[in-house]
């Protein structure tokens, strides 16, 4: 039985680095045996349904990402429910899409995570996802997280999108 996959890549198409057209995305899915897969944006997300438990589409994938870039690409697997609970634990519920950050992380990260604190901005960690609200807006910040570069970070926006696209 096919379940549905959400796949984040780390690192592509943002800031001049990792460029991979979406178009290719969807045709290495499709090479590994993916079935329907999708993109939303330009930044990396990719959805599609297959068999294989996450950790493993996650693997496949990420090896067909490391042939085609020459180097390692992180690949963040979640699924639908873990999206939707996560929703469902919004510490900021008022922030506005755009500027609630949230990095989805391999494993949850040990405290203290905030190299250096920023004006107006607050963050929570909750599991292996690290929430980030910028309510100056995220270009302006100051606030550097380095434990969370391990993650790849999504506007609120883009996860109720990717929500979305999964629905059946």
């Amino acid at each position: 039985m096919s379940t549905t996959h959400i796949a984040l890549l780390r690192a592509v198409n943002v800031g001049g680095t990792g460029k991979l057209p979406m178009a290719e995305l969807k045709a290495m899915a499709a090479e590994l045996g993916f079935a329907n897969p999708r993109t939303y944006i330009a930044s990396g997300n990719l959805l599609f349904e297959s068999a294989l438990p996450a950790p493993e589409a996650g693997a496949r994938l990420e090896a067909r990402l490391a042939a085609y870039a020459g180097k390692p690409v992180g690949v963040l697997m979640r699924s639908p429910a873990e999206l939707r609970e996560l929703l469902a634990r919004n510490p900021f519920p008022q922030a506005e899409g755009n500027r609630l950050l949230i990095t989805f992380l391999p494993a949850p990260l040990p405290e203290p995570l905030v190299a250096k604190q920023a004006k107006d901005e607050a963050w929570r960690l909750l599991g292996r996802e690290l929430w980030v609200h910028y309510p100056s807006g995220i270009g302006s910040s100051k606030l550097r997280i380095p434990a969370a570069e391990a993650g790849t970070a999504r506007n609120l926006n883009t996860v109720q999108a990717l929500l979305g696209l999964a629905a059946p």
